[in-house]
């Protein structure tokens, strides 16, 4: 495919950079000013452009900015748009209907979203190989992403704009919330003295049971199998040392309780008020 990137940040390098290397044409990329234009032109081998210059004849238009201004965008680049077929943004949550400008001017539309943290250019093009692409489009548009997604050793699926919104929220809990917890577990192994690096084999080994168990199945821990009084030691020993994670941990305790079906069984020992309790007992 020729392929015209347009805003040159971390998404959107790393998708073009993926896309070169299995045998796509970058014929040029759209930047906010010459000089991003031009860094990340060199790099990828294209034409350097800026917001209102002609645009060369494509396969596909990225549009990989941010969704606050992927509308705008699309409204700027219509005009000159008329020799590109198709149109995509990078946005798990931004509907396709944000590219109107473009579908108005006779382009296919849809939306491609790595499903995969792309921190810079240089790592991120690598973690598409294996990653989840989500692909709101109809056909043909729809099969020439999937077969985008495959060159480049994704996994395409499809995603109905109406469930952009929960897809996203889903997204944002996976690659956030465990590490939220991961946070407060370093606070807690620093307050015993341990490395944190100690926990690395435990929270890989949690993982991969998830994914081949399913998460419900793979809990395990003193919450799962009902050890109230393991808990409370817990829970005594967090006030103690760690008062400002003590919320989150029972919070924590809490979810879990109510996902193993013993929130009875918990109540009362989270009902405590541990701040006050003599933790030396």
């Amino acid at each position: 495919m020729r392929i015209t990137l347009v805003g040159p940040g971390r998404a959107g390098m790393s998708l073009a950079l993926a896309a070169g290397e299995v045998g796509n044409s970058i014929v040029a990329v759209v930047g906010r000013t010459n000089e991003s234009a031009k860094a990340a032109a060199e790099q990828l081998g294209a034409a350097a452009l800026v917001p209102g210059d002609p645009l060369p004849a494509s396969d596909l238009l990225v549009v990989a900015t941010r969704d606050s201004v992927i509308e705008m965008m699309a409204e700027a680049l219509a005009p000159q748009a008329g020799s590109t077929t198709a149109a995509v943004h990078l946005s798990g949550l931004v509907p396709v209907a944000a590219l109107g400008a473009l579908s108005a001017v006779g382009l296919q539309t849809g939306a491609f979203h790595p499903l995969q943290t792309l921190p810079e250019p240089a790592t991120g093009h690598q973690r598409i190989s294996g990653a989840w692409v989500a692909v709101t489009a109809e056909e043909p548009l729809r099969a020439a992403l999937h077969r985008l997604a495959e060159t480049m050793g994704a996994h395409a699926f499809d995603l109905a704009d109406a469930a952009k919104a929960i897809y996203h929220a889903a997204a944002s809990a996976a690659a956030n919330f465990p590490i939220a917890a991961l946070t407060m577990a370093a606070d807690l192994f620093e307050e015993a003295g341990v490395p944190f690096a100690a926990a690395r084999p435990l929270v890989q080994a949690a993982v991969a049971n998830a994914f081949e168990m399913g998460p419900r199945a793979a809990l395990t821990g003193p919450v799962a199998r009902g050890d109230v009084a393991t808990v409370k030691a817990q829970l005594q020993a967090v006030a103690a040392a760690a008062p400002e994670w003590l919320a989150a941990f029972a919070r924590s305790v809490e979810i879990l309780a109510e996902l193993t079906g013993r929130s009875d069984e918990f109540a009362e020992v989270l009902q405590a008020d541990y701040e006050e309790q003599d933790t030396s007992q």
